[in-house]
């Protein structure tokens, strides 16, 4: 069925500067000063009773773990400091890159870990014209970028869409997923944290949203409930902070459905201010910082995003940039007062 979909022939740039001009979305009045992001940094604390928990309701500090070695070892040992075994047949969602990109997870570096939890890669069909925006397309691109060497890959969305309930929301009642997601028992969240040109910056929520929502869940987030039609959502998309409510609102049905079956790394490397669905990314202008890991995905996106700001390396002001103009950090906000995890992190450093 996915290859049939009729899909946007609007490109991804043209999506972004659609995206720019609509509903005065990236307003300087949005900026977050550096000192709102400031680390909270538990060095060497043992994480708190509920640091650890999916859901993390009472705000209570949660455990993020940390290693600044990026190596498939490091990954490993990540995952294991994380303490919850991946069981049944286990989903990893990454990103397999948009063809023409290469800041993506490399095939080389996950390997080891994905092998270890003999996890399926799982993706969704995009919903921009592009070299993934139908199944045949989206399997080539995963086979020319190493992915489909190391594990099988599913496109969630080849064969339809089911619909998963939104609690507590203000824009979504239901997230619209790829109709495979529910053959799979545990999901493992391998996220490569970066910028994002709607979103400011792209972690462990912004992959369980967007990159779990089938192509007409897709145009419904970034329309904030409007539309399905992935050609209709360019003149229906909101103000900026909808777009990052709406965002939270789909992982939050995600992060309901999975309980206490899932986890969430994060790679912070090849840091560019664009996402990996961009063909064309910018090269990043400063270094890798680590590998981040929790079982709470807010902690674990505010603490990336507390690593970029506490870099010592000036080329960060890319990347602040780009998520500060997108007012990125609301994702998180409006993730937290929904109920899907806390801001507030102990900070584990495992190689100290």
């Amino acid at each position: 069925m996915g290859e049939k979909k009729k899909v946007s022939q609007i490109t991804r740039r043209g999506f972004i500067k659609t995206s720019v001009a609509a509903g005065g979305a990236l307003l300087a009045s949005n900026l977050v000063p550096l000192a709102a992001c400031s680390t909270n940094n538990g060095q060497g604390e043992e994480p708190g009773e509920n640091g650890g928990t999916t859901n993390n309701p009472s705000g209570e500090a949660a455990a993020v773990y940390m290693l600044t070695e990026i190596s498939p070892a490091s990954l490993l040992r990540i995952y294991e400091a994380l303490g919850r075994s991946a069981s049944g047949k286990v989903a990893v969602k990454l990103s397999t890159g948009e063809p023409g990109g290469h800041n993506f997870l490399q095939p080389a570096l996950i390997s080891d870990l994905v092998r270890k939890v003999n996890g399926t890669i799982i993706e969704c069909n995009t919903a921009y014209a592009g070299g993934r925006s139908n199944t045949e397309a989206h399997l080539k691109a995963a086979a020319d970028h190493g992915f489909t060497a190391i594990a099988d890959v599913d496109i969630m969305d080849s064969e339809g869409e089911i619909s998963l309930p939104v609690k507590g929301g203000k824009h979504l009642t239901e997230d619209i997923v790829g109709s495979h997601y529910t053959n799979y028992d545990f999901t493992v969240v391998l996220s490569h944290f970066k910028g994002h040109a709607m979103g400011g910056f792209g972690g462990a929520i912004k992959n369980i949203s967007i990159g779990i929502a089938s192509t007409s869940g897709k145009a419904w987030i970034h329309s904030a409930g409007k539309t399905r039609n992935a050609e209709e959502m360019w003149g229906q998309l909101p103000e900026q902070d909808i777009f990052l409510e709406s965002m939270a609102e789909a992982a939050k049905a995600v992060v309901d459905h999975c309980g206490d079956k899932i986890l969430y790394i994060s790679v912070m490397n090849n840091l560019s201010v664009d996402c990996d669905c961009d063909s064309h990314p910018e090269d990043p202008q400063m270094a890798d910082i680590g590998i981040l890991a929790s079982l709470d995905p807010v902690a674990l996106d505010k603490a990336c995003v507390d690593m970029v700001y506490s870099s010592p390396d000036e080329g960060r002001s890319h990347l602040i940039e780009r998520m500060e103009s997108r007012h990125g950090i609301h994702t998180l906000e409006h993730a937290e007062v929904i109920g899907i995890g806390s801001q507030k992190y102990n900070l584990i450093r495992l190689d100290v």
